[in-house]
């Protein structure tokens, strides 16, 4: 007869390094609002628009052909999550991507659903 054995997959020390890896709350809060902004094909579309360089509202308006208001709207919030910055060059604001993690997140997201086709 066979003894039966108990088999766990359970290693409490793997468990308790992994966790550690898991954002404070405040950070998980931070990376849902950011998340949730992204929710949006129009900030997704000014991102990528950014990601190739600054552009003032007039020409994020033009190359996306929606409202100034809700160009406005989208950069606000974008704003907000410190995905975009704004530099006075004139009578205009120009804006870019806030640094280079926001243009590499844009890359491996795109990479990623290249990848998934």
């Amino acid at each position: 007869m066979e003894e039966s054995r108990e088999h766990t997959c359970v290693d409490e020390k793997t468990i308790f390094s992994k966790k550690a890896g898991i954002p404070s709350e405040e950070e998980l809060c931070r990376i849902c609002d950011i998340l949730s902004a992204l929710h949006s094909e129009t900030r997704l579309k000014i991102l990528f628009l950014l990601s190739e360089g600054g552009l003032c509202v007039k020409e994020l308006e033009m190359a996306l052909d929606i409202s100034q208001s809700a160009i406005s709207h989208s950069l606000r919030t974008l704003r907000q999550l410190n995905l975009v910055k704004s530099r006075k060059e004139g009578r205009f604001a120009v804006y870019h991507l806030s640094d280079e993690h926001v243009g590499t997140f844009l890359d491996m997201c795109r990479q990623h659903v290249g990848e998934c086709k």
